[in-house]
């Protein structure tokens, strides 16, 4: 009885799983987090603080008993309170760091749930615990001080962590010096002259007081010791680096962390290892996340102190090792994915994510390694702007701009260009058997896709030597297959489309380069080709058929993407051979939606598209005439729309906006028409070749009238009358046929009728110009004669009449002598013509790059950490309910979620496994 009447009191929670008493404690009693708040200035030497040190297991715990709504009451209540957490937590950190017990004896990797199991009553001090207990409050604590507005947080940010310390020169500072040498970057020869001058006083006599000039040091502030300590922590043996790399006593050991650029060594996975290693690279990137609650408008006027100091102050060792670091982790991804739990054989198994819910460290490690990367990449605010170069339109990095930029522009070796390479490959390899797998759902999506992206487009921005290794190798194919392939599976989700805009600018930086130009003749063989996307034939054709659909699919909302779409294939034009049919008619359906004139009078930029087809028919006409007769054949057909596109004034356009429309509205009232062939009278000839040309591609046929609607519920809808639905200026779609000029308009001869006698009332009626341009126009938009006038005359329409006219009454001819087969004629003799005589000599190459501006670079910033946003809200929810200024999240609530959500907050936090998933966020 006795045994029995003990047990409960040492189960007083049981088997200590569900709430540790100290820790509900420190959520509900005065004496825990409310006291924060609470009492005013809480002294140093209060015991209180111990608990933030000591108190938790897990970063989960911490995430769940201390929320910003806390530390926003005590910045409100007692701001000295939590100036004095930060400063005792750092210095904490600090201290351990240079500890001789740090770290710990490591400890066979358990998860923190089912290490609260096997821990005993009054276990000995655990320092490695200590240390990750001081990141992790720092995290937490940070982004609610970064969010504070106005002076307030200027004051409270310079007062606690950037002030320096200035101290006298004595035994005790020159003590603290030599504990942290990391932190002391200058002021070398004057510590070695107070020594000198200390030891000559001992066997002296002592000058008097008033005599002896001062000696005082300045100190690092907390937040650049705080850099110093995170990258030592880095590289730590037994913490982060394994034990046996430490020398002597040295546990600092600057090694990078895996084979890859700059190294050659494996130093073998660890669990342990890679979980310390994203407790610190999470603290970096919080420190990093500065930027996120500063408005876009002043981005670059009031640029980070944290990134600045990071990417300008930190010494070239560090820069190099974190960097390599990072990289080679990241880009070895692909190979350690596949060999995770139970020996290797689950990382294989399909639906295994759904089975093995657990977190598993070497993902997450990869994860923050990537968001690290692009946030250091990216950074271009105050002086760390890149520098002009000899080219007025190339700007470049440097060291004392951005130090991680500059190292990675001045990667050279080839078999460091090789190990990138294969990276990249491996991880859209991994994205792409995710989305073309016979099993649906099977495997998990890469989390880390949009990193990869961005990471590649950095490489091939920075590093010229990279881009022409890239394009001088077959891969180079594989990778723009997979950036097109992945665009088109994107481009009906919305959420996505800020990855869609880095993908367009990412296709015209590469298509600027000669190498991918010669690439383009070659068959697109790659197997990240999805059969529904193939159309056979050349690159070349499979990048134009790409970028109709990217633009004839998508109902305009891709609108701010054209430019850069239709620039890569102008890019392209003067080395495209052996068009296909398809190809040619997609292109020749591409100018003719874009001189439309419910798209061309929508908006004032859309003409330059136009312009941009026009230069992609020019280059084929000047270098690859005779190699290209589909085109050229699609072209003498369309001959019209380019005759009366030099014609074109802003009252005819209006005119022919107001038929569309009236067209419309009688065809919506005729429901039963017309048979095919009354319907097939056509007012003009032209009308007639048009829709010859038409049919003669079926597939081109049938898309014309596929049109895709995207409701909020992301399902997808056709409807043939998408215009009246969505502004003009946002529809750049597949036309219908009443909307192409030159095409014919499929209604009954009564509305023909009428559309004719309304025709030649409008003749007379000018008075509905007004109106109309007004309403055509769009965001305030009305479109002016003097304007139309302004890019007509800049529109490089002559080598295309040339080219009309030469050709066009031989055409006649070989079509009236050719009876049976006039088309294979007409291709034959195409196939062997030559221009020369007719045409100037061929310009020479300008390709059009991509060149950054504030708006784009304010843009991608926002684009880099709205994704670090939206993946830290899980499982700790790093920067949520924090006011971020530069950019909108808007939180799409799920009623069903919400109860899971509270739970997992509430249990699932104490146990370390709060496994919760975002809401879905548009950005």
């Amino acid at each position: 009885m006795s045994v029995l009447s003990k047990l409960p009191q040492k189960l007083s929670s049981p088997f200590a799983l569900l709430g540790d008493e100290a820790k509900l404690a420190f959520r509900s009693q005065p004496s825990g987090i409310s006291k924060l708040a609470s009492t005013r200035h809480i002294a140093e030497t209060d015991a209180y603080w111990d608990q933030y040190i000591v108190l938790f297991d897990s970063a989960s715990d911490v995430f769940s008993l201390i929320s910003p709504q806390d530390i926003r009451r005590a910045l409100v209540e007692a701001p000295e309170n939590v100036a004095t957490l930060i400063r005792l937590v750092t210095s904490r950190l600090f201290n351990l760091v240079s500890d001789h017990t740090f770290p710990s004896a490591p400890a066979k990797y358990v998860p923190s749930f089912a290490s609260s199991l096997i821990k005993g009553g009054a276990a000995e001090r655990n320092t490695t615990k200590e240390v990750l207990n001081c990141l992790r409050v720092l995290q937490r604590v940070f982004p609610v001080v970064f969010e504070l507005d106005g002076e307030p947080g200027v004051f409270f940010e310079r007062e606690v962590l950037w002030k320096r310390e200035v101290v006298d020169g004595g035994q005790d500072s020159r003590e603290r010096t030599e504990q942290t040498p990391q932190f002391v970057i200058e002021d070398d020869e004057d510590d070695n002259d107070g020594a000198s001058g200390a030891s000559a006083s001992a066997s002296a006599p002592s000058p008097s007081p008033q005599l002896t000039p001062k000696h005082t040091t300045t100190l690092p502030s907390v937040a650049e010791r705080l850099f110093s300590c995170l990258v030592d922590l880095l590289f730590c043996c037994g913490f982060t680096l394994p034990a046996k790399l430490q020398v002597d006593h040295y546990k600092i050991n600057y090694v990078i962390w895996e084979k890859g650029v700059g190294s050659t060594a494996d130093l073998g996975p660890s669990q342990a290892y890679d979980s310390n290693k994203a407790e610190v690279l999470r603290l970096l990137l919080v420190l990093l996340s500065r930027q996120i609650y500063t408005p876009p408008s002043s981005l670059f006027t009031s640029p980070s102190l944290y990134t600045l100091h990071f990417v300008q102050q930190s010494r070239r060792r560090d820069v190099l090792t974190v960097l390599c670091s990072l990289l080679n982790t990241a880009m070895n991804s692909s190979q350690s994915s596949s060999t995770t739990v139970i020996g290797g054989v689950a990382g294989r198994l399909p639906y295994n994510h759904l089975v093995f819910k657990g977190e598993d460290p070497r993902a997450n490690l990869v994860s923050v390694c990537f968001q690290v990367l692009c946030a250091v990449l990216d950074f271009q605010s105050g002086s760390a702007r890149d520098l002009p170069t000899n080219d007025p339109q190339v700007y470049a990095p440097a060291a004392k701009t951005n130090a991680f930029r500059y190292f990675l522009a001045k990667v050279h070796r080839t078999g460091d260009f090789a190990f990138i390479v294969d990276g990249i490959l491996g991880i859209l390899e991994e994205q792409m058997a995710s989305i073309n797998n016979v099993l649906p759902g099977s495997r998990k999506s890469v989390p880390y896709i949009v990193d990869t992206i961005i990471l590649f487009w950095k490489m091939i921005e920075l590093n010229k030597k990279f881009r022409a290794y890239l394009l001088e190798k077959d891969k180079s194919m594989d990778i723009l297959a997979y950036v097109i392939n992945y665009f088109l599976e994107i481009k009906d989700k919305p959420e996505l489309h800020g990855l869609c805009r880095a993908l367009s600018y990412i296709i015209q930086t590469l298509s600027a380069e000669p190498a991918f130009g010669l690439r383009l003749t070659f068959p697109m063989k790659s197997p990240y080709v999805l059969a529904k996307w193939n159309v056979g034939g050349s690159t070349a054709d499979f990048m134009i058929n790409a970028v109709y659909h990217m633009i004839a699919t998508t109902s305009g909302s891709l609108n701010a993407m054209y430019p850069a779409l239709v620039i890569a294939l102008s890019n392209s034009a003067p080395y495209f051979k052996s068009l296909s049919l398809n190809s040619s008619t997609r292109l020749l359906q591409l100018f003719s939606s874009f001189a439309n004139p419910t798209f061309l009078l929508a908006d004032e930029g859309h003409p330059r598209l136009l312009f941009f087809m026009l230069e992609i028919f020019n280059s084929i006409i000047a270098y690859h005439p005779a190699d290209n007769p589909n085109l050229i054949y699609a072209l003498l057909r369309t001959h019209r729309t380019f005759e009366d596109l030099g014609t074109f004034t802003l009252t005819r356009g209006l005119r022919d906006v107001r038929r569309i429309q009236r067209a419309k509205e009688e065809q919506s009232h005729d429901t039963k028409g017309k048979g095919r062939g009354a319907e097939e009278e056509y007012d003009q000839p032209h009308q007639e070749k048009q829709r010859l040309l038409e049919r003669e591609s079926a597939q081109s046929a049938d898309s014309l009238m596929e049109v895709r609607v995207i409701p909020r519920d992301h399902s997808q809808q056709e409807s043939a009358e998408h215009v009246e639905e969505i502004p003009s200026s946002q529809s750049i779609v597949s036309p219908t046929i009443e909307q192409i000029p030159g095409t014919p308009t499929v209604v009954s001869e009564k509305a023909r009728g009428k559309m004719r006698e309304r025709s030649v009332s409008l003749e007379t009626d000018n008075s509905l110009d007004r109106v109309t341009a007004a309403a055509v126009g769009r965001n305030g938009f009305v479109p002016t004669q003097e304007w139309v006038t302004s890019w007509q005359q800049g529109l490089p329409l002559d080598p295309v009449m040339i080219v009309i006219s030469e050709l066009m009454p031989k055409l006649q001819e070989i079509q009236s002598s050719h009876k049976l087969n006039p088309t294979g004629a007409i291709l034959d003799y195409l196939g062997h013509i030559s221009l020369k005589h007719v045409l100037p000599n061929p310009p020479p190459l300008n390709p059009r790059r991509f060149i950054w501006s504030e708006a784009s670079l304010v843009w991608l910033s926002s684009l880099i950490w709205g994704e670090i946003f939206v993946r830290g809200m899980t499982p700790l929810g790093i920067w949520n309910a924090t006011n971020v200024r530069l950019f909108y999240v808007k939180h799409a609530q799920n009623p069903q979620r919400q109860l899971t959500d509270t739970v997992s907050s509430v249990v699932g936090g104490l146990l370390g496994r709060g496994a919760t998933e975002p809401s879905q966020l548009h950005r």
